[in-house]
C-alpha cells in the first residue's frame, strides 16, 4: 500500500472519529490539516526533485554530445599530467614536491571558493579533499625525508593544519571544517599533556579537561549572538571535551583501573544527559 492510499484511509478514520465524537473537533481539524499538508508537500517535493534530476541528466547528456574535441584533449592532458606527477612524486627534489603540493592545494581551495555560492556541495568536496591532502602530504614528506622521529615538528604541523581547517570553515561558512579543526587541536592538547606532564593522576586528568569543556560551552554562549554557527561548534566541542579524561584513561586502563574508568564514563554520561535535559529549552534554541 503506497503513501497516498494510507493517507486516504487515515483521513477517513479521522472523519469517523469526528462523527462518533471519539476526539474533540479541534483535534480532528488539526490531524486533517496535518495529513493534507504533508501529502501536498510530499507530492510537490517529489515532482520538483524529479524535474531537477531529469533536467540535470538532459543537460549533462547535451553537454557531452556537444562538447569540443579540444575540451576532451585538455581533460586527458590534465589527468595524464596528474597521474605522472603522482607516480614520480618521490623522485622530485623537496622544493619541487612542496611546489606541486602547494599548486594542488591552491587549485582546490580557489575552485572551491569560486563555486561555494553556486555549487556548495562541489565546493565542500573540494575543501574536504584539500584539507585532507594538506594533512597527508605534510606527514608524508616528514616521513619521506626522515623527520618523522621529531614528534614536536609533526604535531606542530598538525596544529597548523587544524588552524587552516578552522579558517576554511569560517571563510566558507562550513561548520564541519571548524569542528574538525578544533577537535584535532584538542587531540594535540592531549598529546601535550601526555608527554609534558611527568605523572597524570585521576585528579590532574579531570582538572586538565573539565574546566576546558566548561570554557568552550561558556565561549559558545558568549559569541552566540554574533555567530550562531561558531556558538554551536563550541557547544558540540564542549560536550566532546567533557569525556576526554575517560577516553584518555581507557588507553591506560591498567593504570587507572578498568572498572573505575567505566564508572566514571557512565557518571559523566548521566551528568551530561541531566544537564542537557534540564537546559533543553536553551540549547535547542541555540543549535536550531
Amino acid at each position: 500500500m503506497d503513501d497516498k492510499n494510507k493517507r486516504a484511509i487515515l483521513i477517513k478514520e479521522i472523519e469517523q472519529w469526528r462523527k462518533s465524537r471519539l476526539l474533540p473537533e479541534h483535534y480532528c481539524d488539526f490531524l486533517l490539516n496535518l495529513y493534507v499538508e504533508q501529502g501536498a508537500a510530499k507530492s510537490a517535493g517529489s515532482a520538483k526533485k524529479g524535474n531537477q534530476s531529469s533536467a540535470f541528466m538532459k543537460a549533462s547528456a547535451t553537454a557531452i554530445r556537444n562538447s569540443n574535441w579540444k575540451i576532451w584533449l585538455l581533460i586527458i592532458g590534465l589527468v595524464a599530467a596528474f597521474a605522472l606527477t603522482a607516480l614520480n612524486f618521490n623522485a622530485f627534489e623537496l622544493p619541487m614536491q612542496i611546489g606541486v603540493s602547494v599548486l594542488f592545494l591552491f587549485l582546490c581551495y580557489t575552485t572551491g571558493t569560486v563555486q561555494n555560492t553556486k555549487e556548495p556541495v562541489r565546493a565542500q568536496v573540494l575543501f574536504g579533499v584539500a584539507s585532507l591532502f594538506l594533512l597527508f602530504i605534510g606527514v608524508y614528506l616528514f616521513r619521506l625525508h626522515g623527520i618523522h622521529d621529531k614528534p614536536v615538528l609533526v604535531v606542530g604541523y598538525v596544529v597548523l593544519c587544524s588552524l587552516i581547517w578552522i579558517l576554511t570553515g569560517l571563510l566558507a561558512g562550513r561548520m564541519l571544517f571548524q569542528l574538525c579543526g578544533w577537535v584535532v587541536l584538542v587531540f594535540c592538547y592531549g598529546w601535550l599533556l601526555h608527554y609534558q606532564l611527568d605523572s597524570i593522576n585521576w585528579l590532574t586528568l579531570e582538572l586538565s579537561w573539565v574546566p576546558l569543556s566548561i570554557a568552550f560551552v561558556w565561549l559558545g554562549w558568549m559569541i552566540l549572538g554574533k555567530s550562531k554557527q561558531m556558538g554551536t561548534v563550541f557547544l558540540i566541542l564542549g560536550c566532546i571535551v567533557w569525556f576526554m579524561p575517560e577516553l584518555y584513561a581507557m588507553l591506560y586502563a591498567e593504570q587507572y583501573g578498568e572498572q573505575t574508568v567505566q564508572l566514571a564514563l557512565i557518571g559523566k554520561m548521566v551528568t551530561e544527559a541531566s544537564i542537557l535535559f534540564t537546559s533543553r529549552k536553551i540549547w535547542t534554541e541555540w543549535v536550531a
